[in-house]
């Protein structure tokens, strides 16, 4: 039924197109029963969607069926430099492959808008006592990441649709958040009417979810999915598992959204909500602001949710005013969501195929850790976990002029998972003041930092008259980035590293971060806890872990009496108190007005080819079409790389943090004249393949079971050459396999790909010759980007494991069948000893869209060979 559905917006002179009608064309009384999500989904349907298709693709959401993908057409790319920096270097390097068929390059586009943010490129080497540390840290920035700036400033001047802004601004979700979402967003037709419709995203970073707090679906892709969506095709999804998360209560006295957020991450993680879309409900839920929303919507992906929504309410529009939105902007919100069946009370007879229960009111003082963010460690449990375990050794040790064991080697205050709540900002610069009134102050050996993610975020404790009681402990701004978070914890002190080494300390990191992999935070802090702001301060002026924060006195004060948590700990009212005097609009709209309302004039139009920098370590003209890429994967005669356990991470398959001298890339930085000052990260190299190839699996975590020497399996970037039979670092290993030309394969167990949105740890496998990884599962978007890249995901049936398989890694392997949407594919096993075993596995390429991606070798070859098509270019 071709029925234009486009109406006028009543009280406006837009337009929108009314998703209820369409569905209750099919089904009278059924929008009322769709969940939020569905009802996002059908607007764009409606909207974007072949007429002809519409009917197929509403009744799949209205009868909640999976038989048939159906398209998403997001209205914006956010990026942050790295992914997005790789992803437009990508499109520079399609750029020359079209060219060098015949064809324009200068037509190669992002079709949709694409928002840039340098935000992850900044590593913290001046600490927060230093009043210069973001002057000098930024200068470092720019130092080492000319080259990349260099590129980033061509891609704004040369392609059009992209907007950057400039490093030294803010986290790209935290601006995504207090500015770039208009919730309800405005296209105008070359008719010059305007047509109203939700916001939504994708964003090169796992925590794009964050901006569901808001009502937006906004979805953590890896950057060739984001590169799919840039060149205008549409994302292409079967209906959702869609999930109720009732929340009830309240958060007790003294608890903070950080503390609510582990708790629910622990919850949802074993309620098994992997790759599902939630919507938090209930009283609980409305009673949140959106600062506490916005924490608990960030973490989605340490939970495994796909997103974190939360309606539209009056909530919603308080902070729309907050944050400096304009007026006409704030009532076209509400109007368009009450119209459109948006707003909260509208969705009380909303259906889920699951519905979760969690008490707010439950919750306790927590952290996370030592290794994984849903591993909750409720404070009060410390001594009981044999993280507290006394304060005796430590105070001799630090008597003698040692760190202590447990050592907290770095406390930062950083992410936009907490530096976008301004309550928790607030509550984190309160201790400090008590504790500085009190006589506290940091231990020498911890490295201090506070980085926001928005300059209003200075502003606010400028207008309180905090931040020097935040500077006077140490945690002075050091930068409006990601930071540590990212594993940019920059450089320690050189003496109390050499300490840590000497001495094979066991050293630590605090952080009010989302992530805290081994390995992942600095290379000398064996493991990382997550904790809310004002405890990220407790533990720096407590300098161990090895302390019962709750009990244990943390120092004297100037009358020599003990000083524990409660005692320094500020008061709920008034924080909300601060937070209500303090926080106001005037001060985000200083720090975006200039920010988003002055575009420059970049003179004369640049060459849409990039002129590449041969000695760049850090841009280099991308591989994707020559050599063993641009050839057939038989799936034939594949040796393992290697036998992995589970939980295998993005940061395990190509780690973010400092590059050190001894390893792959670091011995090639070194041969390329780079200083080891100013080697960066593996984050920063991402756009030169030749240093970012050499992360590949150098995580100094990493457990691949075939790393067994004299019977025992190491730890460490190791891999073992068949069929010699060799140990010998990985980065050898991949160089040995590829001047053989040999096919590999990787064989994992649960949750592959877990952390992250990071596609060179697709890239990183592909271009060491992997065609096929085996795993129990696989976390989302790590499997969209192994399809991206060419990779051929496969799944073991419940029951089949490596280990039930007897697979030890020194076998081939053949993978045989017809690749179709989860049809079942035989893998077989040749054994050393002549056996051939077949073990039935699942494909999961999970719609047609991945068939045909897999099938042309990747994103980049598809989109060359059907625009080399449609251009009718030889």
């Amino acid at each position: 039924m071709n029925v234009d559905f486009r109406k006028p917006l009543p009280g406006t002179n837009l337009d929108w197109f009314d998703a209820r009608a369409a569905i209750e064309a099919i089904r009278p009384d059924a929008y009322a029963t769709l969940s939020y999500t569905a009802r996002v989904h059908a607007e764009n349907i409606v909207r974007k969607a072949d007429p002809a298709m519409r009917d197929a693709y509403l009744t799949q959401l209205i009868e909640r069926r999976r038989d048939l993908d159906f398209p998403w057409f997001p209205a914006r790319v956010v990026c942050h430099d790295i992914l997005g920096q790789t992803a437009l270097v990508d499109l520079a390097g399609l750029r020359d492959a079209i060219a060098e068929q015949g064809g324009d390059p200068a037509q190669v586009n992002p079709v949709v808008p694409v928002q840039l943010i340098v935000d992850h490129s900044l590593a913290v080497e001046c600490g927060g006592y230093d009043p210069n540390a973001f002057a000098k840290n930024r200068a470092i920035e720019d130092r080492r990441n000319e080259d990349r700036f260099h590129f980033i400033d061509w891609t704004k001047q040369s392609f059009k649709n992209v907007d950057v802004i400039p490093p030294g601004n803010g986290i790209m979700h935290q601006i995504n958040l207090e500015k770039m979402s208009p919730v309800v967003y405005v296209q105008y037709t070359g008719q010059g009417r305007g047509v109203a419709f939700p916001d939504t995203c994708v964003g090169t970073d796992s925590h794009t979810p964050h901006v569901d707090a808001l009502g937006v679906i906004a979805v953590g892709v890896g950057g060739l999915e984001a590169e799919n969506v840039m060149l205008g095709r549409a994302s292409w999804m079967r209906t959702p598992e869609i999930v109720a998360v009732e929340l009830a209560g309240k958060p007790q006295a003294g608890i903070t959204a950080t503390d609510v957020v582990l708790a629910l991450t622990e919850f949802l993680r074993r309620e098994k909500v992997v790759g599902a879309y939630l919507e938090f409900r209930g009283e609980g839920a409305a009673a949140l602001t959106i600062g506490d929303r916005a924490t608990i919507s960030n973490m989605a992906p340490e939970y495994g949710a796909t997103a974190a929504m939360f309606f539209i309410d009056d909530n919603t529009l308080d902070y729309l005013r907050l944050t400096g939105r304009e007026d006409a902007q704030v009532a076209l919100v509400e109007t368009y969501a009450k119209a459109a069946g948006l707003w909260a009370d509208d969705l009380a007879d909303a259906q889920y195929e699951r519905a979760l229960h969690f008490d707010l009111s439950s919750v306790v003082r927590t952290m996370a850790g030592p290794s994984n963010p849903h591993r909750r460690l409720p404070v009060s449990d410390l001594a009981e976990r044999g993280i507290a375990v006394g304060l005796d050794g430590a105070l001799r040790q630090e008597a003698q002029g040692l760190m202590p064991d447990g050592a907290v080697i770095i406390a930062a205050i950083t992410s936009c998972t907490n530096t976008s709540n301004p309550r928790n900002v607030i509550a984190a610069a309160l201790l400090a003041r008590n504790a500085n009134a009190k006589g506290l102050t940091r231990k020498p050996w911890v490295k201090s930092s506070l980085a926001p993610g928005s300059k209003a975020v200075q502003l606010y404790l400028e207008e309180a008259g905090l931040l020097p009681e935040l500077e006077q402990l140490g945690f002075g701004i050091v930068a409006f980035a990601c930071t540590t978070c990212n594993g940019m914890s920059g450089a320690l002190d050189p003496a109390i590293q050499q300490e840590i080494i000497e001495r094979d300390l066991y050293a630590t990191a605090v952080l009010s971060g989302n992530r805290n992999f081994d390995g992942r935070i600095h290379p000398y802090a064996k493991q990382a806890f997550l904790a809310s702001p004002p405890l990220v301060i407790a533990y720096a002026i407590a300098g161990t872990v090895r302390f019962d924060i709750e009990k244990d006195v943390l120092g004297l004060d100037h009358d020599g009496t003990p000083v524990r948590l409660k005692d320094i700990w500020p008061d709920d009212a008034e924080i909300d108190a601060v937070v209500k005097a303090s926080v106001k609009p005037e001060q985000f709209r200083k720090v975006y007005g200039p920010m988003f309302n002055v575009r420059v004039e970049h003179g004369e139009p640049v060459s849409p080819l990039y002129d590449w920098r041969p000695q760049s370590t850090y841009i280099r003209r991308p591989p994707y079409w020559e050599g063993a890429l641009a050839g057939e994967r038989t799936l034939r005669g594949m040796r393992p790389l290697a036998l992995l356990p589970d939980n295998i991470t993005t940061d395990h398959l190509s780690p973010s943090n400092a590059i050190l001298l001894d390893s792959a890339a670091g011995e090639y930085l070194h041969k390329m004249g780079l200083p080891e000052e100013d080697f960066n990260s593996y984050a920063t190299h991402r756009g030169d393949h030749l240093t970012a190839q050499r992360a590949t699996f150098a995580n100094p975590k990493l457990v691949n079971e075939m790393a067994v020497v004299d019977g025992m399996v190491q730890q460490g970037s190791l891999a073992r050459v068949e069929p010699e039979g060799t140990v010998m670092r990985m980065w050898e290993a991949i160089e040995t396999y590829m001047d053989r030309k040999q096919p590999l394969i990787i064989i994992a167990g649960a949750d592959y790909g877990q952390g992250s949105s990071r596609d060179w740890a697709a890239k990183g496998v592909r271009l060491a010759g992997v065609e096929a990884i085996v795993a129990e599962g696989f976390e989302r978007i790590h499997r969209t980007n192994l399809v991206g890249m060419g990779v051929l995901p496969l799944e073991f049936l419940p029951g089949d494991t490596r280990r039930t398989c007897a697979i030890d890694g020194t076998e081939t392997f053949d993978v045989v069948g017809e690749r179709t949407p989860g049809a079942t594919l035989t893998l077989v096993i040749h054994r050393a000893n002549g056996e051939t075993v077949e073990v039935p596995v699942i494909c999961r390429l999970d719609s047609d869209e991945d068939v045909e991606v897999y099938e042309a070798g990747g994103v980049l070859q598809r989109f060359a060979q059907d625009f080399l098509a449609a251009n009718k270019v030889a």
